[in-house]
């Protein structure tokens, strides 16, 4: 039986499907593959190069600076503070100063960044269950425009 509350989701849902035609979007509802919207705003956040790590990251706990650093090979310490600076302001990370000397910062999940830490927990674990097929289908493709090409 259809509650109050699941017939209203799925209402809305329903609203919020859009239909393209010829590449262009006859709905007046906010989608993900309009730039202007803030879904796709948050989207492009989440998808930028070192933000899913650092969430990832801090997922498992409350990280200082140099933990992070540490922690994510290859990051750059501009890069991190660039990052952590942004997923403070978007409210989902917090950065707690401890007025001690010397002078100690930790960096830990807020509650909204929570809610996507499962999720993104999830997607990591199936990018490394995939990995090896994933390899694989990079070699073959590889091998067949090689062939292709030669």
């Amino acid at each position: 039986m259809e509650t109050k509350e699941d017939s209203l989701l799925s209402d809305r849902l329903g609203e919020a499907r859009t239909k393209f035609v010829g590449g262009l979007n006859i709905n007046s509802q906010p989608t993900v593959f309009d730039s202007k919207y803030g879904s796709r705003q948050v989207l492009d956040l989440l998808s930028e190069k070192w933000t899913a790590l650092v969430l990832y990251a801090l997922a498992f706990g409350v990280k200082r600076h140099g933990e992070l650093k540490r922690e994510i090979k290859g990051i750059s310490q501009k890069m991190l503070t660039r990052t952590l600076r942004n997923l403070e302001r978007d409210g989902l990370v917090k950065r707690t100063v401890y007025h001690v000397v010397p002078p100690r910062v930790e960096y830990a999940l807020t509650p909204l960044g929570e809610t996507f830490s499962e999720l993104l927990k999830d997607i990591c674990t199936w990018a490394e269950t995939h990995f090896a097929e994933i390899e694989d289908a990079r070699v073959a493709y590889d091998h067949k425009a090689k062939a292709v090409g030669s």
